[in-house]
């Protein structure tokens, strides 16, 4: 049970064991048990207080404070990496029908996706697990890897939302810089590794540079590493351009886990949709770290997730239309000498060097956000890719603007 004890407090009371577990404004931890109480029911319970404050206050921490109506018609949001097209008709049908079924608990719907997820990958429902987004997921990774005791490694930059609650579970993260041409350096991960590594984080394609590494350095990568350590590999945006998928090592090694997304290329980022594929008994551990046995998806984002599984057209549309976008904002640096990398997602990385203005201001007064830095004293932005229009209308602006 939470109970708020003032802006910034929260206590968390087990009745069946008596613990009492206190955060306060500073996220310390103090508490009290009783003897029925096991050291890893205890971890999951304070672990995911811990974690659930943390990922909102970096969230609104984060958060940009501008005058801009964010339900305007005329606002282009190209700072999230959502699919401006979904979610599909037929997903948004099946999650319209589910409303009338979320006041009761569907256990088997859990398995139904699974399941069908199982099928879409080629491996079995014990090889899956759901969340509320890959975000939720790369977070129970982490505190498993925390359990541990230890340190991961990562690249900088990419993507980092799971990062500040896993350092304050006791897991301090090793960021290892990207290679010159902004790929993530296997090598240099591999050298930065230590005794005391439990977990290396990869995202590929990498957010926020979009670059891929090579399958057969990866397949190395993880012969080498996940026979000791931990490698969770973040693969939200492998259906942009059919990037190879690790998930066919996952048997053989049952450190590796595989993150998935359905807020990409299905269009349901904010249905909250996502999982991970494993070993089997990756996901009975990954499992024990979840809140409670039903936790993951909404019933309607499931049904929703489902639908969405079925409508093959529509995710194939969804492709095609981000690479005509995309072409579109690649030539429009081009003619404007703006240097970017080929991006295999639905984002660009580009180099604002040559560029004589302040590019998000640009786009802000013209009402574009999400341009945005993600390296300290670096010209290099990242802008989300969205409809052919939308990029029209940014290229448009730029070009206004030189």
């Amino acid at each position: 049970m939470f109970a708020p004890l003032g802006l910034f407090n929260y206590l968390i009371v087990n009745r069946p064991c008596k613990v009492v577990i206190l955060l306060n404004k500073n996220l310390t931890l103090s508490y009290h048990k009783t003897a029925c109480m096991q050291r890893r029911q205890l971890l999951k319970q304070s672990a995911f207080a811990i974690a659930a404050f943390s990922f909102s206050r970096e969230l609104f921490a984060n958060a940009s404070i501008t005058n801009l109506d964010i339900n305007s018609s005329t606002l282009i949001r190209l700072g999230s990496n959502e699919n401006p097209h979904g979610p599909s008709t037929l997903a948004k049908q099946a999650m319209i029908d589910a409303v009338g079924i979320s006041n009761r608990y569907q256990w088997d719907m859990n398995t139904v996706l699974k399941t069908e997820i199982a099928k879409m990958t080629g491996h079995t429902k014990d090889h899956v697990a759901l969340g509320a987004g890959s975000s939720e997921l790369l977070g129970v990774v982490s505190l498993w890897a925390a359990y541990k005791k230890g340190n991961v490694v990562a690249s900088e930059p990419t993507f980092k939302l799971w990062m500040p609650a896993a350092r304050r579970m006791g897991l301090p993260t090793k960021l290892v810089p990207l290679t010159s041409t902004k790929h993530n350096d296997l090598n240099g991960i591999m050298n930065a590794m230590d005794q005391e590594t439990k977990m290396v984080y990869l995202c590929n394609p990498n957010n926020p540079t979009g670059t891929v590494s090579p399958t057969s350095d990866l397949e190395n990568f993880i012969k080498k590493v996940a026979s000791t350590t931990i490698v969770l590999l973040d693969e939200a945006y492998t259906d942009y351009y059919d990037t190879p998928s690790m998930a066919k090592m996952i048997n053989a090694y049952p450190n590796l886990v595989i993150a998935k997304t359905f807020s990409k290329t299905f269009g349901m980022a904010g249905a909250r949709v996502g999982y991970v594929l494993a070993h089997p008994n990756t996901i009975k551990d990954l499992n024990e770290f979840q809140a409670w046995a039903n936790a993951g998806p909404s019933a309607v984002s499931m049904q929703g997730a489902l639908a969405a599984i079925k409508d093959k057209e529509f995710v194939a549309y969804c492709k095609q239309e981000n690479i005509k976008a995309k072409d579109i904002l690649y030539q429009g640096f081009d003619a404007l000498g703006i240097k970017h990398i080929k991006s295999f997602t639905s984002f660009v990385y580009f180099d604002t060097a040559t560029y004589k203005k302040d590019i998000p201001a640009l786009l802000l007064a013209n009402q574009i956000t999400g341009a945005r830095s993600f390296e300290q004293n670096s010209s290099w932005l990242r802008i989300s890719i969205g409809t052919v229009a939308e990029m029209e209308k940014v290229v448009a602006v730029l070009k206004l603007g030189a």
